[in-house]
């Protein structure tokens, strides 16, 4: 399998095991991608998702399988189907109704830097770089996908992402907003995450993606959302927690 999903107590990691193509993604791969995020998702016992190379220090994700790309170029069908199973993947990542990371070692390009995009949050070692390579190809980058740039990085450097091309470093990309961490490790934030609130950090997510999608004023169900919190057992234990000089068990 190019993909396979595993599960460690509380944490699951989505790997991307395809490290003779440098992890490039075909159509099988973007079609497989679903099931296993559905997977992790719809386990009550899992509160964190990993994005990651199965093979340590591999390139992250090169992006489209070129060679499979070019066999298909002139069958319209096959490239209607191909570009809705990304969007699925995409659309679907971005709003799993979990904490994501994008764990980066290597080369993040293409379709590869969308995916990690499509995660809440992308922690990436010195060697990786990152790229959204279309223009290099006479091609475009999907609309949700340079929405997810634009949030992230702003239209000024989106634009110099797309128009040119060019790979960046770590620490580039962190200072503009495409990374949050440089680390040669992922574990530090999975251990920040599983000690807080799984119910804070779901009900979180929802509410970034409405500022996302251009909501800004509150309505009757947001704010059922907030009041509905206080009679949570992790406001119990937090508090309770607080109370007693300790750290919470969420």
């Amino acid at each position: 399998m190019s993909l396979r999903l595993e599960k460690d107590g509380a944490i699951a990691r989505l790997l991307i095991d395809r490290a003779d193509k440098r992890n490039a993604f075909n159509m099988a791969m973007w079609e497989a991608f679903p099931a296993l995020l559905n997977d992790a998702v719809s386990d009550p016992a899992i509160r964190v998702l990993e994005l990651r190379s199965a093979v340590a220090g591999n390139a992250f994700c090169a992006g489209a399988d070129i060679k499979e790309l070019m066999e298909n170029k002139d069958n319209s069908s096959w490239r209607n189907a191909n570009q809705a199973e990304i969007n699925r993947v995409q659309h679907e990542l971005a709003r799993a109704d979990i904490p994501t990371i994008a764990f980066v070692e290597g080369d993040c390009v293409g379709g590869g830097c969308g995916l990690a995009m499509a995660c809440d949050m992308r922690v990436a070692t010195k060697a990786a770089r990152f790229g959204i390579t279309p223009a290099k190809l006479g091609l475009v980058y999907p609309l949700h996908d340079v929405k997810l740039l634009v949030d992230l990085v702003g239209p000024g450097q989106a634009k110099r992402m797309l128009y040119t091309g060019e790979l960046i470093d770590a620490a580039e990309a962190q200072r503009i907003g495409l990374v949050e961490f440089v680390a040669e490790d992922s574990a530090f934030l999975i251990e920040q995450l599983l000690a807080a609130s799984s119910h804070t950090a779901r009900q979180s997510k929802r509410f970034i993606q409405r500022v996302l999608d251009g909501q800004s004023e509150d309505d009757h169900e947001t704010l059922g959302i907030f009041d509905a919190a206080f009679t949570r057992d992790d406001f119990a234990e937090g508090t309770r927690a607080f109370m007693e000089k300790r750290k919470p068990k969420f």
